[in-house]
């Protein structure tokens, strides 16, 4: 669409310049002012058509100088070619200077011009093509090669940790561009060999010069171009990696210098990062050329954007300074949210990332984090208690269970020694003696693997001492002899026969096989 829109104004931009170039076979000669009722474009493009009749032509080309009455003429052949004015002189020249310095220009287009059309220096052409589109596969596939071990290496010095992926997108678009380029360059040097192409290539290079350079968006008092935008967009991008840079270096060196807590210095870390990305960006757009008082319409604009589109980042964005300033959740925390339980890897201005027992990374909006019941196992203090409970038959020795599972709790190295572990007896379940072991840790992050440790310790330990775990069980019991329905004796009888040998064949079933056993 801007293009479009530049090309429109072409002819416009042409007329208004002091001078136009006079173009043959693609090659600037040299560049040519207006003369009395003739624009400079109008002035180029008729000496362009008559320098191309003259080289055409099997007539000599020398190129002669003329001087009529009080104006110097140059001649291609019998060919009228120019009259050189005072508009067309270089400062310090004068006309038949100018004139001279032209001769010797166009007698060198117009030799080559006919060099070129001979068929030996086409055919060297042709191999140098040739040559160049070789060359340019090599470096083709040279390239990927090079930004696959980068990467490659990139990512080992890591140690996989984020994976390649994090990279993957700026190595793609790094080498999609260096090829583009590459190709770009192939396309455009092997069109410049020959006439015809290098007109049409010179006439691409001016509309893409033209659309790049003419006025795009305008601000202030000023207009840019899409160059300008591309500079703009390309200093912003080096005051944000010059930014990373320098935060890295301020969080590995001089922060962990100072040996302040870790959540401190990630509240140090985001304000600090935050306040050189605005006072950088900034700097950039003054030195651009941007006077900041031209965007305050634009600064109201987002501000209502905000207000109304951004209602939910606007949000994030407040949770996380409350977050940072009040230090409830902390880059190390162990928390759980929901059914969701890790480790707070980072807590940024939009959201946190959580590191699930599974290394899973979860990106949690920190809205969530102000508006949800969280649990934060690590806050203030890491060590926690655990509750594990369990239940025991009913006629099993309760004080041999007690000391039992004390022992399973303290032979756990990760189970505290201060406070002790202890137990408690709940209450009588359905079909157990209810207990709870209450154990310390100082690990609330592996409390899942502790907890199957002292499992598989308690079971080993009751089974040993001959102590059951129930299971559910579930007994029917007719307290009527006689069914609601009227039926006949013998019919009665026999129902009920049924059923009491049902009973009796599940109950045999469910009973464990070691009480089996023992009535053997």
């Amino acid at each position: 669409m801007a293009l479009v829109f530049c090309l429109s104004f072409l002819p416009v931009l042409a007329n208004s310049t002091t001078k136009v170039p006079v173009v043959f076979n693609g090659r600037v000669v040299f560049e040519v002012g207006p003369f009395e009722e003739f624009t400079a474009s109008d002035r180029a493009q008729s000496i362009g058509d008559r320098l191309k009749e003259a080289a055409d032509s099997q007539d000599s080309a020398e190129v002669v100088i003329e001087s009529r009455q009080e104006s110097v003429v140059i001649r291609v052949g019998d060919r009228y070619l120019l009259t050189v004015t005072e508009r067309d002189l270089r400062e310090g020249r004068t006309p038949r200077e100018q004139a001279q310095f032209w001769a010797r220009r166009l007698q060198q287009i117009l030799q080559e011009d006919r060099r070129e059309k001979t068929p030996e220096y086409l055919r060297n052409l042709i191999i140098l093509g040739v040559a160049i589109v070789l060359v340019a596969i090599a470096l083709h596939w040279a390239i990927g090669r090079l930004w696959d071990y980068f990467r490659n290496k990139i990512a080992t010095r890591r140690g996989d940790r984020d994976g390649p992926s994090n990279s993957t997108l700026f190595f793609k678009l790094t080498l999609f561009s260096i090829r583009v380029w590459l190709w770009g360059s192939v396309i455009f040097s092997i069109a410049d060999l020959f006439p015809l192409s290098r007109q049409w290539s010179y006439e691409i290079r001016e509309i893409l010069r033209t659309s790049f350079t003419s006025a795009f968006v305008t601000l202030g008092d000023r207009s840019y171009s899409i160059i300008d935008l591309a500079l703009l967009l390309l200093m912003l991008w080096g005051t944000f990696i010059a930014v990373g840079i320098a935060m890295r270096l301020v969080r590995t060196r001089l922060l962990q210098l100072t040996r302040i807590e870790r959540s401190v210095q990630e509240v140090i870390s985001v304000l600090l990062r935050y306040s050189l990305l605005l006072v950088g960006t900034i700097i950039v757009l003054q030195i651009w050329g941007i006077n900041l008082s031209s965007l305050a319409l634009f600064g109201s604009a987002i501000g209502v954007g905000v207000g109304l589109g951004f209602q939910d980042i606007a949000k994030n964005f407040a949770s996380g300074l409350v977050l940072l300033f009040e230090g409830s959740i902390q880059v190390g925390d162990f928390i759980e949210i929901e059914t969701q339980m890790g480790t707070v890897e980072e807590v940024g201005a939009r959201s946190i990332i959580l590191q699930t027992l599974d290394k899973i990374s979860i990106i949690i909006p920190n809205s969530r984090l102000l508006e949800d019941e969280v649990i934060n196992w690590t806050h203030a203090n890491p060590i926690s208690r655990l509750h594990i409970p369990f239940g025991v038959a009913y006629g099993s020795n309760l004080n041999r269970v007690k000391e039992l599972l004390l022992q399973a709790a303290n032979e756990h190295s990760e189970v505290l020694e201060s406070p002790a572990s202890s137990v408690i007896f709940i209450g009588f379940g359905d079909n157990s003696l209810d207990f709870e072991l209450l154990v310390w840790s100082a690990n609330p992050s592996r409390q899942v693997v502790l907890k199957s440790d002292l499992y598989f310790r308690i079971e080993e330990l009751l089974t040993e001492e001959g102590i059951e775990i129930p299971f559910p069980q579930r007994d029917l019991n007719l307290r009527s002899p006689h069914l609601p329905i009227q039926l006949s004796p013998q019919l009665e009888q026999g129902i009920l026969k049924f059923l009491d040998a049902n009973s009796s064949s599940e109950q045999a079933k469910d009973r464990p096989a070691k009480d089996r056993s023992a009535e053997d």
